[in-house]
């Protein structure tokens, strides 16, 4: 049967020390026609981008709060976008919408369909590397590029609806999980795995069908009460955020359907 799939953040002053920005590469945010779940609150600096220090994204959720470290020399813009959105209080009272074969609850949209998010797109980064080719030259290269791999526990990543679509949605895995290699990787959850757990234990609302589905809304609500984005004083250790590796997971795992974000154009 064909699945279907779902269209899937202390300004560093402590000791009165400030991180010198180092110039970045202009950070691009394309707008987009305002329409359903869009919430416009401008765009971030696309100049001045600070890429190196940790942030530390602290997301309290109503079953408890999840520490991320954020490392913006690996995903510069997706770090200064999170910090801009943070500090409107954009994901403020908002629902986490999908949880997908209880290993990852996908946030981040303010409308809480699936399809909503900022009024801006921004182009991927630190994507994990692509599936090595097969040795076997008769192999369709195409199939390899695409392949899944591994997003290991602790991994917080965007979703998106192809190729530099970013916006706001982010998904958290507290499980190991296959997924295509298309997700710009942006931290590393440091804080509140247990809350995670204890939500994908819980499972997923049933499909329209009635029947069982690994692919939907938590059963029990998650909402997000506050998220915000502050950096981490210089004497902490540096969490710099993970790569999703190649390595073949257990025999028991299997390839996922996307963490993916309807598309607004």
């Amino acid at each position: 049967m064909a699945l279907t799939l779902l269209v899937l953040t202390v300004i560093w002053k402590t000791g009165g020390f400030d991180p010198a920005k180092i110039p970045a590469a202009q950070c691009s945010w394309t707008s987009i026609d305002p329409g359903d779940g869009i919430k416009d609150v401008g765009k971030p600096r696309t100049n001045d981008v600070v890429t190196n220090g940790v942030k530390t994204m602290t997301v309290a959720l109503t079953q408890g709060t999840v520490s991320v470290k954020l490392d913006p020399s690996k995903a510069k813009c997706t770090v200064e976008s999170f910090t801009y959105l943070a500090g409107k209080k954009f994901f403020d009272d908002t629902k986490c919408h999908r949880m997908l074969n209880n290993s990852l609850l996908q946030c981040g949209d303010p409308s809480g369909t699936g399809s909503g998010g900022p009024s801006y797109r921004f182009p991927d980064e630190n994507n994990p590397p692509a599936s090595v080719p097969s040795a076997d030259p008769s192999a369709d290269p195409s199939a390899a590029a695409g392949a899944p791999v591994l997003y290991p526990a602790g991994t917080v990543a965007m979703a998106n609806s192809g190729v530099d679509t970013n916006g706001s949605q982010f998904f958290l895995v507290f499980k190991d999980i296959q997924l295509p290699p298309n997700y710009t990787v942006f931290g590393t959850i440091v804080g509140g795995m247990d809350v995670l757990t204890k939500i994908g234990a819980d499972g997923t609302k049933p499909g329209a069908d009635g029947a069982a589905s690994n692919d939907g809304e938590p059963k029990t609500e998650v909402k997000i009460s506050s998220l915000t984005v502050t950096d981490v004083a210089p004497q902490e250790d540096p969490t710099t955020a993970p790569s999703a590796s190649t390595s073949a997971p257990a025999a028991s795992s299997s390839a996922s359907p996307a963490p993916s974000a309807s598309s607004k154009s």
